[in-house]
């Protein structure tokens, strides 16, 4: 039924909605206070910029927090950062930069006049709120920070706008030219990479069309074309990018600052981290340095920690909470060994009281070999191969455990070797060696490409640490010219026993090398510096368990042999009636060691063939936990998972009909799709008959785009390759972890139809998404989970359907207390805002009762109906929770 109210009260409600401020959402969370979330597209100079504004808390002014995004993304990817600051006190504000997301716009690297600007407006906007401290008007009390893109505007930000007060910039650059174009060397993958990113076809360029510029500025587009096609940057390409960077305003940032940079990153390396420090110490600014594990090449990114520190690295800045302890000035992430239950690294930290640098306490190293010639090959192929972006999934994480993944090509470089190591040395920083280059090219010029590795006793096993490589061109050789190398930043112990070897290569896949065929002589002059930073203090590794528990053990299994018979322990025997059934979960729960709360709880669902199942839940609800359980890769403390009838252990053989796709899918950019699938396969050592790839490829519909580079595949594409590669095989249950994650709309509807093909041929899917419209549209049937638990599980049509749940229309906002005493109702389940008003779950009530004591709350109600899309349904059924 419909409360019928007086057209004054519908034309009142309907100028509400116009004059509104934003959507405003309550997104509860496992720890009161709730945090408030508004959106809203502010127009800033024919721009529209999509920003999120997040309040937690009750009345009072609190400072504020300016979140960013890295290239390519949304303010989607930090809205979890964003809840958690704003529960810590901070009234925090998003958004999408020009021309990513929602936002408008053409994206010009953070340009001064537009980016930078754009900025600068927000900070006004925040100046206006009355939730935001200030410290004068029109200045509000605000620190900025981001990773990567959004690393890179917090400097900026800073150094463009005195009313900055502290910022956190991760994994960023502080001169992008050098960052792109190391020694006057193109990167050109990572640039490559970086231009595709913003390019993707049919974005609009500055006429609205779709052109080869995509969303970047035509000068931006211009520069990148001319020196991908020259293979050599330019002067003006290289002041560009420079006035771009916070370099360029260095001198004016002299705000606190906590530098996180990724160790495992050959996009913008320590070295980058170490220029900012150093200009912004000398400007008087307080710094510290954290060396996460990861990077833009991946590993370990630390988010819980890095993000907790930034918390706490503005309560001290922002909150001017001087009893606050920000860590340590210098802080290093090192490997301590592998967690067998995962195969992760384990990390300890090593600290100082003051950032050594990156040339601290060197020890020389006679380097040994004669004077070497080898030749740069006819358009610099096969490459020699380092870093490459998008492989590996952090190999170069694990550097330090003796794994890694480099080649160089006979009669392409030069070697030079180090004695073995009598005793473990500890490299932090950049090692320097003299050499003399002599080039046969006809201009005298040569690029080279520096490198140093581990190599093991056996001199076969060689690691390159983090996967760096230094690139130079050494102008003017033909008459031989000496040269300083300055070898990549990095830390890493070489044991004794090991020896330091000095590489130096004519070809590196991630950069650009001459096309015309030369040759080079290099003689080393002097030997390998390595700084040492002696002042660390390094964590100490846990004790292993087996030093003391393996004499005890022996003592208990002695014990059991004499009192009881040896049992042997095997599997559960499979179940003849579950042959049939893809999944079923029986009981599980999962508490992490150290938790104080179940990530799952008694979870108990049934999954049949054919079937698309939507797993739904806010964050933190235990979804992940539960697929990494069902892959195997982690064990449940109680329960049973059984796939086709056969319980789930790590290595079960019934995890072979299995595939699954949960993060993004590491490709070789310069191969074709089907190349890529091919190598893949072969890599998992099972027969290529058993591959299909035909099968998945026709399902995932890529067409003729197979043949094709992966670099000059869409996001999209990417995307439809990587559910290809788990598709290989056919596995009958095919699990997706958020498969639709930086797509756009056409994108998300050719990823729907790729999942309804796969589960039309009689296999089953199983999908976790956040986007509960396009979850309605592909899945048939859903799991709702909540904190851990079963909420509700059943056919889509059964769970939208469910008529206990009402939408009532306000003619105006009401605020928190009235909302609170409409959920504290008799007979009201829950209550939760929602767009165009709230929804009520009743329970034990009726919608005539509901009404009465609506209007004795003097609730400015404009109708009551029934109300049943799948994200009111969900937002009911948890209790308002973000998802």
């Amino acid at each position: 039924m419909r409360l019928r109210l007086p057209r004054w009260a519908a034309v009142t409600a309907v100028l509400a909605v116009l004059a509104g401020a934003g959507t405003w959402t309550a997104v509860a969370s496992d720890e009161p206070p709730p945090v408030h979330r508004a959106d809203k597209a502010l127009d800033l100079d024919g721009i529209k910029l999509d920003t999120s504004y997040f309040t937690s808390g009750g009345e009072g002014r609190r400072p504020a927090v300016l979140l960013g995004h890295g290239f390519g993304g949304s303010k989607n990817d930090v809205r979890a950062q964003a809840e958690q600051l704003a529960r810590d006190g901070y009234a925090v504000l998003t958004w999408s930069a020009r021309g990513f997301g929602a936002s408008t716009g053409e994206i010009g690297l953070n340009d001064p006049d537009h980016e930078v600007a754009d900025v600068r407006k927000l900070i006004d906007w925040l100046a206006a709120r009355p939730e935001v401290l200030l410290d004068k008007a029109g200045d509000p009390r605000v620190g900025v920070t981001g990773a990567s893109y959004g690393g890179a505007i917090s400097l900026l930000a800073a150094g463009h706008d005195p009313r900055v007060d502290a910022v956190a910039p991760q994994i960023t650059y502080w001169n992008l030219a050098d960052a792109l174009f190391p020694n006057d060397v193109f990167k050109k993958l990572w640039a490559g990479i970086f231009f595709s990113a913003g390019n993707q076809p049919g974005a609009p360029g500055a006429s609205g069309q779709a052109d080869a510029c995509g969303r970047f500025t035509a000068e931006l587009c211009s520069l990148y074309q001319r020196v991908a096609v020259s293979g050599k940057p330019d002067a003006a390409a290289r002041a560009l990018l420079e006035a771009r960077s916070p370099s360029a305003v260095g001198a004016r940032i002299k705000v606190p600052a906590l530098i996180v940079q990724g160790q495992s990153d050959s996009l913008f390396t320590l070295g980058q981290s170490d220029a900012m420090a150093r200009a912004l110490t000398a400007n008087g600014a307080p710094v510290a340095v954290d060396w996460i594990a990861g990077g833009h090449d991946g590993g370990d990114r630390e988010t819980e920690r890095v993000e907790r520190r930034i918390s706490t690295w503005f309560d001290r800045w922002l909150k001017r909470d001087t009893t606050t302890d920000t860590g340590p000035a210098f802080r290093v992430s090192r490997t301590g060994g592998v967690d067998s239950t995962d195969g992760q690294a384990t990390l300890r930290a090593a600290t100082a009281d003051r950032y050594p640098g990156l040339t601290a306490a060197t020890e020389s190293l006679a380097l040994a070999g004669p004077p070497q010639t080898f030749a740069n090959p006819a358009g610099a192929a096969p490459p020699a191969i380092s870093a490459v972006p998008g492989l590996g999934g952090g190999l170069s994480g694990l550097s330090s455990l003796g794994v890694g993944l480099s080649l160089d090509f006979p009669g392409q470089y030069a070697r030079f070797d180090a004695k073995p190591q009598t005793e473990a040395v500890r490299i932090t920083g950049t090692p320097t060696v003299r050499v003399k280059v002599t080039s046969t090219a006809a201009d005298g010029s040569a690029v080279l490409f520096a490198k140093a590795y581990d190599v093991g006793p056996d001199g076969r096993q060689q690691v390159l640490p983090s996967q760096l490589v230094t690139p130079v061109r050494v102008e003017d050789a033909s008459k031989g010219r000496s040269v300083t190398l300055t070898l990549p930043a990095i830390d890493h112990e070489v044991e004794a026993g090991h020896r330091l070897r000095l590489v130096l290569a004519a070809t590196d896949l991630g950069y650009a090398s001459p096309a015309v065929p030369a040759g080079y002589t290099v003689a080393v002059e002097g030997p390998l510096t390595v700084p040492t930073a002696p002042g660390l203090d390094t964590q100490a590794a846990a004790l292993p368990w087996w030093v003391w528990g393996l004499p005890l053990l022996g003592l208990a299994v002695a014990a059991a042999l004499l009192l009881t018979a040896r049992r042997r322990v095997t599997a559960p025997a499979p179940d003849p009636e579950l042959t049939s059934v893809p999944l079923q979960i029986t009981g599980l729960s999962k508490k992490y060691a150290g938790g104080d709360r179940y990530s799952v709880k008694d979870l108990s669902f049934r999954v049949e063939q054919g079937q698309v199942l939507g797993l739904l839940g806010p964050n933190g609800a235990g979804k992940t936990t539960t697929l990494r359980m069902l892959m195997g890769l982690i064990r449940p403390d109680e329960g049973e998972i059984r796939v086709f009838g056969q319980a789930i252990r790590p290595g079960a053989p019934v995890l072979s009909r299995v595939g699954s796709f949960v993060e993004g899918a590491g490709f070789l950019p310069h191969l074709s799709g089907r190349e890529n699938l091919e190598l893949y396969w072969k890599a998992t050592g099972r027969p290529a008959e058993d591959a299909h790839v035909d099968d998945a490829l026709r399902i995932a519909n890529l067409g003729s785009a197979l043949e094709r580079a992966v670099r000059t595949y869409s996001q999209g594409m990417r995307q439809r390759l990587a559910i290809a590669q788990a598709m290989l095989g056919l596995p009958d249950l095919l699990i997706l972890d958020e498969p639709t994650n930086g797509l756009d709309p056409p994108q998300i509807r050719e990823m729907r139809e790729v999942m309804i093909r796969y589960a039309a041929e009689g296999r089953t899917v199983i999908v976790s998404s956040h986007l509960l419209a396009e979850v309605e549209q592909s899945c048939t049937h859903l799991v709702v989970m909540d904190r851990g638990q079963l909420v509700q599980a059943g056919p889509v049509a059964e769970i939208t359907g469910s008529g206990d749940t009402l939408l009532v229309t306000l003619a105006g906002e009401v605020d928190d207390p009235l909302v609170e005493k409409i959920g504290a109702l008799p007979g009201v389940g829950s209550v939760a805002r929602a767009d165009g008003g709230l929804l009520v779950r009743l329970d034990g009530t009726d919608a005539t009762a509901l009404i009465g004591d609506l209007v004795r709350l003097d609730v400015p109600l404009t109708g009551v109906g029934p109300h049943r899309r799948l994200e009111d349904a969900f937002l009911t059924l948890i209790g308002g929770a973000s998802a």
